[in-house]
């Protein structure tokens, strides 16, 4: 039986190695030995394992009584005469070359490389063992279970019997029913609300989605509300309205009829942000119930609605107290009474639109004026088309009575500034010199000003305001018939809002020729929209037009513009210029080709101009911009030569 040897024994079978060796490097291999050598390197490589081919499943090492598990060391005692090579064949074996018989002729080493002192035993005790693993050395092969094969070559590695076999696609698998709900409602998130109704008729699971609340967040059917029949829209509301926060109804008939603006009412009660406005239809009752339940509101836009009187506004007042913009216009069935206490129950009012409401005259519009003074919030109010409201009426707003307090040595009035900064007195005819004069020193923060059909007006007034608004970018003067060039020339162009100013409406104001517009074209920079319909200006404002433009475009340094991707040039100053008398098409002919000149600079500063004019040259005038706007110069330059050559012709 054979008898397991101590460790201290080993040295007595095999020669130490380490004494052999001599002191000198090994020779510099060469041929087939270098070859041999590189191979033996490389099956040592732990990352190339998985490269060899498989191996037969034959071994001289396997056996059927011990089933190749564990090598005994007695074998090696029992043939220590003349079986030292045979050992290190034993102990090498997982870097022979070939698969190795019992009783072959051991392999030639190459220069040492098989000795035990290049690869000491003591590394691979575990190799022969008991109870050691079958599958510690890959030179080895076993007829356990767990290994099926074993790879041969020079990269042999023992293959697990447990191989994971590709799993087959299931053909019925639900990719959209397995996500996240989350992701679903974000993939359909992207989609418009016609798209949604749409998509709701796929299935139930796409019905119950399509119409989840958290879709509909923001609804607005002033969009698709001619597409969506009226039950369907009723579904969206009645399954979104804890959702909607935003809700606009917009021109929506579909909601008008009674029961469907329950629904409505009914469901939405977390609103933010509500308009309402052409829904003419709309129940008072349904209306009270819908501001009452909405506590959160903020912006409200009522415009043009009959249900709307002062009751309204006054529910208004104390349930909305964090409403901030609020429009009113157009609404017949209410008076100042109602606005006055809008205002006194939200504090928060910043945006107010009155347009056409009645009832600004008198003491009750004393009375709102004084409220509009004494809350000192507001940024934006329109009054367009109040046209009873007086020049008494506008000194309240501003400067809290019609004789208020002045300092001693400014010959000011003691009032602190208004914080509006845009003011609509449109179509209010009433008004003169009087109650304009009275908004200078008060308003240092307006930027946008409409006095539009304000005939009383003068150049005295307009010159007063336009030195203390620093901040001054919209002017409309349209049919203000007593405004001259004086205004233009020496005070506008004057002023210090004069190269911040971009919109500037002059039309219909029939006195004002080039010697006011001349002046403040070359003042007013950043001009951007000149309204002079029904003029007397003549071809020398296009000319000196066109010249604003392109050294707005040659400044240093030039502020880069918002150019629209793809663009060849882009309309950065807009001129209307219908009905002037002084206007030729030669002066038009002579414009056209500054135009075409300017896809001669560089990309990002191709500035043009757009131009309304006369409808007979009209079409001309537009082809030319779009072949300008689409880099086509000798396009554009061949209909300036067309065009010229037609309309020489028509004279003849």
């Amino acid at each position: 039986m054979d008898t397991f040897e101590p460790l201290d024994t080993i040295d007595s079978i095999i020669p130490s190695q380490v004494e052999m060796e001599t002191t000198e490097p090994p020779p510099k291999l060469k041929g087939r030995q270098r070859f041999l050598h590189s191979l033996q390197r490389m099956s040592s490589a732990t990352s190339l394992k998985g490269l060899s081919r498989k191996r037969a499943i034959s071994n001289p090492y396997s056996s059927t009584s011990s089933r190749g598990s564990a090598i005994s060391f007695s074998n090696i005692q029992s043939s220590q005469a003349g079986s030292s090579s045979s050992f290190s064949r034993l102990v090498m074996g997982h870097q022979a070359n070939t698969p190795i018989s019992s009783g072959s002729t051991p392999p030639t080493p190459v220069n040492g490389l098989s000795n035990l002192a290049s690869r000491p035993w003591t590394a691979n005790l575990d190799d022969g063992g008991p109870g050691s693993s079958p599958t510690s050395h890959p030179g080895i092969q076993t007829v356990d279970s767990d290994i099926i094969e074993i790879d041969e070559g020079y990269f042999a590695h023992p293959v697990a019997s447990s191989v994971v076999k590709p799993s087959t696609p299931n053909p019925n698998f639900d990719f959209w029913g397995s996500l996240p709900e989350e992701l679903r409602l974000s993939v359909l998130s992207h989609l418009r609300p016609k798209e949604l109704v749409r998509a709701s008729i796929v299935s139930r699971l796409f019905y119950s989605m399509c119409f989840d609340g958290q879709l509909w967040t923001c609804f607005d059917a002033s969009e698709f509300y001619t597409a969506i029949p009226a039950d369907s829209l009723a579904k969206i509301v009645s399954a979104a309205g804890p959702f909607v926060k935003d809700l606009n109804l917009r021109g929506c008939v579909q909601v008008e009829h009674y029961n469907r603006a329950d629904v409505v009412v009914k469901s939405c009660n977390n609103l933010i942000t509500a308009t309402l406005e052409g829904c003419r239809n709309f129940q008072r009752a349904t209306l009270h119930v819908l501001l009452s339940s909405n506590q959160r509101l903020a912006h409200l836009n009522l415009t043009d609605l009959a249900a709307v009187n002062n009751g309204s506004c006054k529910i208004i007042s104390k349930s909305c107290p964090q409403l901030e913009s609020f429009n009113v216009s157009w609404c017949s069935h209410m008076d100042s009474r109602g606005l006055k206490l809008v205002i006194a129950g939200c504090p928060k009012l910043r945006d107010l639109r009155c347009g056409e409401v009645r009832g600004f005259s008198g003491a009750a519009g004393l009375e709102v004026a004084t409220a509009l003074f004494k809350t000192n919030n507001l940024e934006r109010l329109v009054l367009s088309g109040c046209s009873d409201i007086t020049d008494a009426t506008l000194q309240t707003m501003i400067q809290g009575s019609t004789d208020p307090d002045t300092d001693i040595l400014t010959n000011l009035p003691l009032a602190p500034a208004r914080k509006l900064r845009h003011l609509d007195l449109s179509r209010c005819s009433r008004i003169t010199d009087t109650g304009l004069e009275s908004l200078a020193h008060c308003v240092p923060y307006l930027q946008g000003l409409q006095l539009s059909s304000c005939a009383l007006l003068t150049d005295f007034s307009l010159s007063v305001l336009v030195a203390t608004t620093a901040d001054l970018t919209h002017l409309d003067l349209e049919e203000v018939s007593n405004l001259s060039n004086t205004f233009l020339s020496a005070h506008l162009a004057t002023s210090p809002c004069a190269p911040l100013l971009s919109h500037l409406t002059l039309s219909y104001c029939e006195n004002i020729g080039d010697v006011g517009v001349l002046p403040l074209l070359r003042a007013a920079t950043g001009l951007k929209a000149l309204d002079m319909d029904n003029t007397a200006i003549t071809d020398l404002v296009l000319d000196d037009a066109a010249h604003l433009v392109r050294d707005r475009a040659l400044r240093t340094p030039f502020p880069p513009p918002t150019f629209p991707q793809g663009a060849r040039a882009t309309p950065t100053l807009k001129l209307v210029i219908f009905d002037c008398p002084h206007i030729t098409w030669r002066g038009i002919r002579a414009m056209l080709p500054r135009r075409s000149e300017m896809l001669s600079l560089p990309p990002n500063r191709r500035e043009v101009i757009a131009l309304k004019c006369f409808y007979g040259w009209q079409m001309t005038v537009d082809e030319h911009l779009k072949r300008v706007l689409g880099g086509e110069r000798h396009g554009a330059e061949r209909l300036e030569r067309k065009w010229a050559e037609h309309m020489v012709a028509s004279e003849e």
